[in-house]
């Protein structure tokens, strides 16, 4: 698997941050999607990974810099169809050992409550991440789960 800062100009990765956005508004009601489109995922303080095999996407996920000393993850998905593959875990590692090598002291994430969002839940509960408050510009939301790593 080779996991590479991605310029996102691809059509599979357009292709799977699409499955991504569409899943999240059929799990949530808007006010409460916070998953980045293309033109966010752009933005200056946004590094977005892509995990391949050959030419095959396995998964993506994003670090957002908040300030010097807290990043936050986005935008973390594997295709529906190649889950359990291992590539959520090593892009998860990725983006944590990235956030390290930053300097951060805290590394947070926002995901759904809902049942179809348990196994994120676990993947990041299996590494040290512990439920939070809001952070950044999130607000208290039944329908988030926040989630903290401290470095």
């Amino acid at each position: 698997m080779q996991i590479e800062i991605d310029d996102l100009t691809r059509s599979q990765v357009h292709a799977l941050l699409d499955e991504h956005l569409q899943a999240m508004y059929a799990l949530s009601p808007p006010e409460s999607v916070h998953a980045l489109d293309l033109d966010k995922l752009r933005q200056p303080g946004i590094v977005f990974w892509s995990a391949w095999e050959d030419q095959l996407l396995l998964g993506c996920g994003a670090l957002k810099e908040l300030d010097p000393r807290h990043g936050e993850i986005k935008s973390m998905r594997t295709p529906a169809t190649l889950r359990r593959k291992g590539a959520g875990r090593a892009i998860l590692a990725h983006i944590i050992a990235v956030a390290r090598s930053r300097g951060y002291e805290r590394l947070s994430l926002e995901t759904g409550s809902v049942e179809a969002f348990h196994p994120a839940q676990r993947l990041y509960a299996s590494f040290g991440f512990t439920p939070c408050g809001p952070f950044a510009d999130y607000a208290q939301d039944p329908h988030s789960v926040f989630m903290t790593l401290r470095l």
